[in-house]
């Protein structure tokens, strides 16, 4: 199973605006769309740190390198891309002509963090709160601007802030896999009982998973800490309870 960890820069839309306290601004003041800026990716387990931008390719070329990689994953890693990453590049296929990509399973971290009370769920803190590095700093909006600008300077800024968080993001991956609700099964192509999470075989049974009408083995992966359960039933309870 292929998973692919993404993420992108995007650039803020230009408009016309009567008072810096507009909430919101009609269409026909629009100047410019927001677009991608910028995407970093990574192959789960890979070294390589795959980049590209407007800056240094064709909006076209970079939006159909980012497709192919999409149309070759089979599992989408991301941090609050649902609601953000994902719909931004699909608006460019469209915009683009391309095809949708081939369907992929998304796993969003920031989701998963949700999960937890903490004091903020940005990146940068979550990373820093587990020990996993933190994000580039940088001139904040100026950023932007200077490479929109088409600033050299400001685009080797922005490449390094873009590699980091892909960085960061597969750190954070590993630390929350066990946490994951929705990670897709590893061992789904296994006859063995492995961890769904990770497909380890370095599993520690302890306990027992009850449904309804059926009882089944459980443990903990020694790997990564994630729960799975054995594929067959060790008890029909529906026979024990008459159902």
């Amino acid at each position: 199973m292929k998973i692919l960890l993404i993420d992108i820069e995007t650039s803020p839309c230009i408009a016309y605006a009567w008072t810096l306290r507009d909430k919101f601004i009609p269409v026909d003041r629009l100047i410019e769309s927001g677009h991608t800026l910028c995407y970093t990716a990574k192959w789960l387990g890979s070294k390589e740190l795959i980049f590209d931008s407007v800056h240094a390719s064709s909006p076209r070329k970079m939006i159909s390198g980012v497709h192919k990689l999409l149309d070759e994953a089979d599992v989408l890693v991301h941090y609050n891309g649902a609601t953000f990453d994902v719909p931004v590049l699909e608006a460019e296929f469209l915009l683009h002509g391309m095809p949708p990509p081939s369907p992929f399973h998304q796993v969003d971290l920031y989701k998963t963090v949700q999960r937890f009370r903490l004091p903020s769920r940005k990146l940068d803190f979550v990373a820093q709160a587990l020990g996993l590095g933190a994000k580039v700093r940088h001139k904040g909006m100026d950023l932007w601007k200077e490479c929109m600008a088409g600033d050299d300077a400001a685009w080797r800024t922005m490449e390094r802030y873009n590699r980091q968080d892909v960085k960061l993001l597969e750190k954070l991956y590993y630390e929350l896999r066990p946490w994951i609700l929705n990670h897709p099964n590893m061992a789904i192509a296994d006859g063995d009982t492995r961890c769904p999470h990770c497909g380890s075989l370095n599993l520690k049974w302890k306990g027992y998973r009850e449904s309804i009408t059926r009882r089944y083995r459980r443990f903990v992966c020694k790997d990564c800490g994630a729960w799975g359960r054995s594929v067959k039933c060790e008890r029909d309870t529906a026979k024990v309870r008459g159902f």
